[in-house]
C-alpha cells in the first residue's frame, strides 16, 4: 500500500474532489484536517515548500501538489504507478 497523506480543511471542495479520486482508486490515506488541527498548517507549509492552499498531497513522502495536480497525474497515466509503488 502506498503511504498517502493529504492536508485538508472541512469546507474545501478541492479537498473533497481529491479524496473522491483517491477513494475511487481504493487507496487509503491519512488526512490532516487543518480546520480541526490548525497547528499543522506550519508543518504543511514546510513540507509543501510554502504552498498555502489545500489540499496538499504527498504520496510515499513525495509532494505531488494539490487537487488539480493529482487529477493531472491521473489523466497522464502517472498516478496509478505511484499508487502501486511500495
Amino acid at each position: 500500500m502506498p503511504d498517502i497523506e493529504i492536508y485538508s480543511t472541512t469546507v474545501c471542495p478541492y479537498c473533497v474532489r481529491a479524496k473522491m479520486l483517491l477513494d475511487k482508486k481504493k487507496v487509503t490515506y491519512r488526512e490532516y484536517n487543518l480546520t480541526k488541527n490548525p497547528e499543522l498548517r506550519d508543518e504543511m507549509l514546510k513540507r509543501a515548500n510554502g504552498k498555502k492552499t489545500v489540499p496538499q498531497i504527498f504520496i510515499n513522502g513525495t509532494h505531488v501538489g494539490g487537487c488539480d495536480d493529482l487529477h493531472e497525474l491521473d489523466q497522464k497515466g502517472k498516478l496509478d504507478p505511484m499508487l502501486a509503488a511500495r
